[in-house]
């Protein structure tokens, strides 16, 4: 019988966020995977546990999946940590728990911190829909190609970015949104520093230039305006009957497929083509 693959959510600061299940389950768990083992030692020498460990990263995904893959069929559990956060999200884990689904080997989650949730809720901005959109790619090519697909995009965004990098994407990101975008800049949240900067993508951008940025981020983004639909006229379905009758619709599906595109009432479309038609005769 297979093992279960656990996806442990640990702190993403503060230490007190680690919940009483977490820690039973790394307790408990045969082995841990991690993705820096010397980070999660020191989680692990907070709660005053020993425990084997493997590293799993983005640069050991094959190999180590594979072995991880192996003990989980042979019978034993892993408990699968990131540095900070919930496993599987924006994370190699993600592979690990595919491979799993298809070998239907058990996983479960064992819930708590995750960055991008708790900036969501604290930014101020709309949460009922949301994107999530990770990190942006460092290639100027692939980051803009990336911010063009999310032009039009109504939903609040949320992406991840490091310090070093934050004043390049937020010029980005104020060149492809417009300066006057809301945003929501979420630093070293529940950490000493905390801070949640709520303003605009051109004074964010303005400001880190001035400022050299420290911690790791959030941005919370709001999303484009919902557009207005469409309002056609009587003469628009007119114009469209028209051309549809001209490519050798009959005069019942054109006036059909007009009224339907220009949502106008099906009945008063037709009188209104009969009438027109009868002008002309």
């Amino acid at each position: 019988m297979a093992g279960t693959l656990y996806l442990v959510a640990t702190p993403i600061g503060n230490l007190g966020d680690l919940s009483p299940r977490a820690a039973r389950t790394l307790a408990q768990a045969d082995f841990i995977a991690a993705e820096d083992t010397r980070v999660t030692v020191k989680l692990l020498n907070h709660l005053g546990l020993r425990k084997p460990m493997v590293s799993y990263h983005r640069h050991s995904t094959d190999a180590r999946g594979v072995a991880i893959l192996d003990r989980l069929q042979a019978g034993e559990d892993c408990a699968l940590v990131t540095d900070a956060g919930t496993p599987a999200i924006s994370d190699p884990g993600e592979e690990l728990v595919a491979q799993c689904a298809r070998l239907d080997i058990p996983v479960v989650a064992i819930p708590g911190a995750c960055a991008f949730v708790n900036a969501l809720a604290v930014s101020g901005l709309p949460t009922g829909r949301f994107t999530f959109e990770g990190f942006l790619a460092m290639n100027k090519k692939n980051r803009r190609a990336h911010l063009d697909s999310l032009k039009g995009e109504t939903r609040t965004m949320v992406f991840h970015e490091a310090p070093h990098k934050l004043p390049a994407t937020l010029a980005d990101l104020a060149d492809a949104f417009g300066p006057d975008r809301r945003i929501a800049l979420c630093r070293e949240l529940t950490k000493l520093h905390e801070e949640v900067r709520r303003t605009t993508l051109g004074e964010a951008a303005a400001h880190y230039q001035e400022t050299p940025p420290k911690g790791e981020f959030v941005l919370v983004i709001e999303g484009a305006p919902e557009r207005a639909p469409e309002s056609y006229t009587m003469e628009d379905g007119l114009t469209l009957a028209a051309k549809l009758q001209s490519e050798g619709w009959s005069t019942r599906d054109a006036v059909k497929e007009a009224a339907s595109v220009c949502g106008l009432s099906r009945k008063a479309l037709y009188d209104q083509v009969i009438a027109t038609k009868n002008q002309t005769d």
